[in-house]
C-alpha cells in the first residue's frame, strides 16, 4: 500500500492508475461502516484510494474539532488488511491556501436539518469533497447512507457540476445491538451509550408503524418524541429522497431522520422506507 501526503504525490500516483478507481474518504478513525466502504470498492474497482483527513472547514466553532478521534497508526493496519491501494494523508495546508474560492451548499436544502443545526457546515464538506474528487478523480466514490443529507448535497454537487465520478451510496453498518456506528460512539460513557440506543430504538418503531399501514408523519414523529424524551433532541423528520417534507409516507422514497445529543455528544441516524 502506498501512502502519500501531498496533492502532488497524488496527481502523479492517479496518473499510473489503469482500469477503474473508487474513492473512499473518511476523516479517519476508521471503524466497521468505513470498512465496509473500502471493501465494495476494492471488490468493485482495479484501485481503491483512501483518504483519512480531518477537514477543519466543516467544523463550526465550539465542535470538536482538535478532540476528534484519531488513530492514525491503527488506521493504517486497517486499509492494509483491506486491500487498500493507496492511502492519501495530507496536512491541512497540502489541501488548502490562504486564497480559497468559496464553495457554498445550496440555499434551501443545504440550511435545514444538520445545515440549521450547523450552519455552515456542508460548505466545508463539499469544499473538501470537491477537492478530493478533483484529485483523485475516481471511477466512483463511496459514501454511507447515515450522513444521508451529506450524501444528498455531494449527488447533487457532482450532478449540477458536471462531474463524471459515480457516487455509491452504502447501507448504515451498525452494532448488534442497533447503535449505528461512528467515529464519536467513543465519547459516549457506558450509561450514555444506553441512552444512545434511544435513536434507533425510535426509528425501529417509525419502521413497525409503517409495516403495520401508518402512513401519518406527524404520527409518527409523535411516537418517535416520546421515546426520545431521554435525550436532548435536535430535530426528528421525514423527508423524500430529494430531501422535501413529507406529510404522509411514500414508500421507496422516504427517509426517517433523527438528531440529538447524549450527554455532550451529538448523534444523527435515519431510516431508509
Amino acid at each position: 500500500m502506498k501512502q502519500i501526503t501531498t496533492s502532488q504525490e497524488l496527481r502523479s500516483y492517479r496518473d499510473t492508475c489503469t482500469g477503474s478507481v473508487g474513492f473512499v474518504p473518511t476523516m479517519g478513525a476508521l471503524h466497521e461502516g468505513h470498512i465496509s466502504l473500502v471493501k465494495k470498492s476494492v471488490a468493485e474497482n482495479d484501485t481503491t484510494i483512501v483518504s483519512i483527513f480531518v477537514n477543519p472547514t466543516q467544523f463550526l466553532p465550539g465542535e470538536d474539532l482538535d478532540a476528534y478521534p484519531r488513530k492514525i497508526a491503527a488506521d493504517i493496519k486497517i486499509c492494509e488488511l483491506a486491500g487498500v491501494d493507496c492511502l492519501f494523508m495530507p496536512t491541512t495546508d497540502a489541501v488548502y491556501t490562504r486564497e480559497e474560492p468559496a464553495i457554498c451548499a445550496p440555499k434551501i436544502k443545504g440550511y435545514i436539518l444538520e445545515g440549521y443545526h450547523r450552519p455552515g457546515h456542508f460548505d466545508g464538506v463539499l469544499q473538501v469533497v470537491l477537492k478530493l474528487l478533483n484529485l483523485t478523480r475516481p471511477t466512483r466514490a463511496y459514501f454511507g447512507k447515515k450522513d444521508a443529507q451529506q450524501l444528498y448535497l455531494i449527488q447533487n454537487m457532482v450532478r449540477t457540476l458536471f462531474l463524471t465520478t459515480e457516487i455509491v451510496p452504502c447501507d448504515i453498518v451498525r452494532e448488534k445491538d442497533g447503535l449505528a456506528l461512528s467515529s464519536r460512539n467513543v465519547y459516549l460513557s457506558p450509561e450514555e451509550r444506553e441512552r444512545a440506543l434511544l435513536l434507533s430504538k425510535s426509528l425501529k418503531r417509525a419502521t413497525k408503524m409503517i409495516i403495520e399501514g401508518e402512513r401519518d408523519a406527524e404520527k409518527i414523529k409523535t411516537q418517535m418524541r416520546k421515546i426520545l424524551s431521554p435525550t436532548a433532541i435536535e430535530y426528528i423528520e421525514i423527508v423524500d429522497r430529494d430531501f422535501n417534507r413529507l406529510d404522509e409516507i411514500e414508500i421507496d422514497n422516504t427517509i426517517i431522520l433523527v438528531a440529538a445529543k447524549v450527554g455532550t455528544t451529538r448523534l444523527i441516524d435515519n431510516m431508509w422506507v
